[in-house]
């Protein structure tokens, strides 16, 4: 056998044993991605939502509460609606270290996140250093990465930090998620930030971590601060 056919063969080989399978149900994936046919399908997009907190809407404009109380971040591009099939990947990436299901979620953050604004930079909501030690990787920058890389923005993962060990946010309701989040994040290097960034993060429920983070940034000099998140919950 030629070197030309050895070589044909191997790559035939290879896409057969390393077809990429869907994460969510194990089928055959589509378009080169860990997602099958009727999970793709399934996919809930957020295509209509407010344009300020990206809460999913019948039609797109503002919502009661933006209009009463703008919130620190002037748009928000949430890619999906929590929901199937974002309830099984983003737990399993969150909390069982399962990165392929990261490497799905930013590879469909960036398909949806193409015509947005762009901002300047993304800047990562980062987790306190004992948060980051339990779980061995930072989720939003998992995610920022690779989306900042297929987008072309520069990722400032040194930016922002949070200085106090907050209490998760899911245990929380929406007061208490704001009063666990005043004063949490502040700003390294406020010289060297752009005009306008976007904070990227997994799940936006109430806003209340974008918001802080806003706010943070803001206070450092920042005039745009926008939020990316890849899902909104309803």
């Amino acid at each position: 056998m030629d070197a030309k056919r050895v070589e044909r063969w191997l790559r035939q080989a290879g896409r057969v044993l390393l077809a990429p399978r869907c994460l969510v149900c194990g089928e055959a994936g589509v378009h080169g991605q860990d997602l099958c046919a009727a999970c793709t399908a399934a996919l809930p997009w957020n295509h209509t939502a407010c344009p300020r907190c990206a809460l999913p809407l019948a039609h797109a404009a503002l919502c009661g509460a933006c209009l009463q109380r703008p919130p620190p971040v002037a748009a928000t591009c949430a890619v999906f609606v929590y929901g199937f099939a974002l309830d099984r990947l983003v737990p399993r990436f969150k909390f069982h270290q399962d990165l392929a299901a990261g490497r799905l979620l930013a590879e469909l953050m960036a398909q949806g996140l193409v015509q947005a604004e762009r901002p300047a930079a993304l800047v990562p909501v980062p987790l306190h250093p004992a948060r980051l030690r339990t779980r061995g990787y930072d989720q939003a920058l998992e995610l920022a990465r690779p989306v900042g890389r297929a987008l072309g923005l520069p990722v400032l993962s040194e930016v922002l930090h949070r200085r106090r060990d907050t209490a998760p946010q899911s245990e929380l309701d929406a007061a208490a998620r704001r009063r666990n989040l005043r004063g949490a994040f502040a700003v390294s290097s406020p010289t060297a930030l752009p005009d306008h960034v976007a904070v990227l993060d997994d799940v936006m429920t109430t806003g209340a971590t974008a918001h802080a983070a806003a706010r943070a940034l803001a206070r450092a000099g920042v005039k745009r601060v926008d939020a990316w998140v890849c899902a909104r919950a309803p």
